[in-house]
């Protein structure tokens, strides 16, 4: 679901990556320092949150390939994870913003982690929110159960109070009848081509590899996220030396949405 900037002028730019066998779409706003925005599994969103964050920094968040509209069979030429990993690089150097700090959410910080594994001096800082990436038989991962799930599920394992109007609206479909069909398929496209990496569990082998990080780390949880259970944070805090770990209160799966100023506050913070 792809909304406008509200607060800021937005622009695409397309950068071709993989020996120009594969165009990124990226969409730009505000000025300062680069910030490189991983998304999460449902598409990229733009609202009040990368609003705000680019107020002070130039925020570059690029859509996972396949869920551009333009371009929609883009994901089937990113044949694995590691793959998309290259390519997540070479667009970095594309756009110029090398040693950027990366902030990823979910999906996206299971992407923003790994990217700083493979290449520890691509990031000057990282933030992760509820990053997927890891596993544990003891407190597994409940994304399948909410890909696969019914869709009227979807706000119980994404918000602590799903009944709130910020969940509401976060699932509002549009007033215009004509829109819902295509608005619906442009998410449930977006959710298939994340799992591409995400099925049937995230575990690319991100744990033998999170030493390698070396920018400083901020990570982010929901203390009630039913999807990536918040024990999560502490593994990541624990192979990410020198990282921090914060765990907000009446929270589930998406902080920067259910609880928008606390992880503001906790990010701009961090940034600066």
């Amino acid at each position: 679901m792809h909304a406008v900037a509200s607060g800021a002028a937005l622009r695409e730019e397309v950068i071709s990556v993989w020996d120009d066998q594969l165009e990124i779409h990226v969409k730009i706003a505000g000025s300062g320092p680069p910030l490189l925005y991983l998304h999460a599994a449902g598409g990229l969103r733009w609202g009040p949150f990368l609003d705000r964050l680019s107020v002070e920094n130039t925020v570059y968040a690029p859509e996972l390939p396949g869920t551009s509209p333009a371009d929609p069979h883009a994901i089937h030429k990113v044949e694995n994870f590691a793959d998309l990993l290259l390519m997540y690089e070479e667009l970095v150097h594309g756009l110029g913003i090398a040693g950027a700090v990366a902030l990823g959410e979910s999906l996206g910080g299971m992407m923003v982690a790994d990217l700083a594994a493979h290449f520890p001096s691509l990031f000057s800082k990282l933030v992760l929110i509820a990053p997927a990436g890891l596993w544990r038989d003891d407190h597994p991962s409940r994304a399948v159960e909410l890909i696969s799930g019914p869709p009227e599920l979807a706000p119980s394992y994404l918000f602590f109070d799903h009944e709130s109007e910020l969940a509401t609206a976060f699932f509002a479909l549009p007033d215009d009848p004509e829109l819902v069909p295509s608005v619906i398929a442009a998410v449930v496209w977006a959710q298939g081509c994340a799992s591409k990496f995400l099925w049937p569990i995230p575990d690319h082998g991100l744990a033998k590899r999170l030493h390698r990080v070396i920018a400083p780390t901020l990570i982010i949880f929901g203390r009630e996220d039913r999807v990536i259970p918040s024990i999560y944070g502490q593994e990541f805090a624990e192979r990410i030396a020198g990282s921090r770990l914060e765990i907000i209160e009446r929270c589930g799966h998406i902080p920067a949405v259910e609880q928008l100023e606390p992880t503001l506050a906790l990010v701009t913070e961090f940034l600066r």
